[in-house]
């Protein structure tokens, strides 16, 4: 693959997975335009070694860039370089030591009970794309899939006996997650109703365009933004918001912190405990549990 397009790849992922602003695409292409003038006989991702990010941030400064940009700049890179080796793209491109500053975490934004009910309530389910954007919403919540997840979704992953969904995660990673019973009669209803009425191009994959085409990155982000208008929700969301939504009630209603990282496919548990954060919900349990006896 050409470096370009998988930087292209990457780009899309940002916008509609990270759900990252016009101008931090637009700085991530200017970083990586510094890249490509450093590089210019790299052309396949095959060409990228473990030695030029580091080449690439000595370049920067000898040329007297300033900490906060080559800091910037090997960032950007260095989260390119992991997104090939997440997606197996590419492989052994970061074995040597980077060091860069580290950033603070901001709590996700999540939906309390009455949101995520209106956002479900939202799409009209006597039209066609309201029945399957219905169903995506119903799995998104119900399993906290990543933005790729669900797009890459097959019929052959669905267990509804066991009520249990196979997921084709970052790097690969299989793993197993429960699917709530009334997620699964939504995806019936789509696949039986909507789906098989119309042309299927791509037979594999669960939620198609009118095209009958697997659904893109930007078709999900779009149907989050749009049923979010709809139900009036003034929180800035994205798909990863019903992601979050999904961690954060579990971890309120007891949930295993380590359970919780198996069903959201973290590596590092020290991801996962970015939903412990102290809800109002946590608070008033541990005030309950305290004055039970009292």
């Amino acid at each position: 693959m050409k470096i370009i397009d998988a930087f292209e790849n990457y780009l899309q992922y940002c916008r509609f997975e990270k759900v990252l602003t016009n101008q931090t695409i637009i700085d991530y292409k200017d970083d990586f335009l510094q890249f490509q003038r450093y590089y210019p006989e790299k052309v396949d991702v095959e060409d990228l070694t473990s030695e030029d990010l580091n080449n690439f941030s000595y370049d920067q400064a000898i040329n007297g860039r300033s900490p906060t940009t080559i800091a910037r700049r090997l960032a950007t890179m260095k989260n390119f370089f992991l997104f090939l080796e997440s997606e197996k793209i590419a492989s052994n491109l970061l074995t040597e030591e980077i060091s860069l500053p580290k950033k603070d975490k901001n709590l996700p934004v999540v939906l309390n009970e009455e949101e995520i009910k209106n956002l479900l309530n939202a799409p009209d389910l006597n039209d066609e794309i309201g029945i399957r954007d219905y169903a995506i919403l119903q799995v998104m919540y119900s399993c906290g899939l990543r933005v790729s997840e669900c797009v890459n979704l097959q019929i052959k992953q669905i267990n509804e006996q066991e009520r249990l969904v196979k997921v084709i995660g970052k790097g690969k990673k299989e793993r197993i997650i429960p699917i709530r019973e009334i997620a699964i009669e939504a995806i019936n209803n789509y696949i039986k109703n909507v789906r098989n009425k119309h042309l299927v191009v791509d037979k594999n994959f669960i939620f198609l365009n009118k095209k009958g085409k697997q659904i893109s990155r930007q078709d999900l982000y779009n149907i989050i933004v749009k049923y979010a208008k709809m139900a009036n929700i003034e929180k800035k969301i994205h798909p990863h918001t019903l992601r979050h939504t999904f961690a954060t009630n579990l971890l309120d209603n007891g949930a295993d912190l380590r359970v919780v990282q198996e069903m959201l496919g973290h590596t590092n548990i020290g991801t996962t405990q970015i939903y412990t954060h102290i809800t109002p919900k946590t608070i008033v349990k541990s005030y309950d549990l305290y004055w039970k006896d009292k």
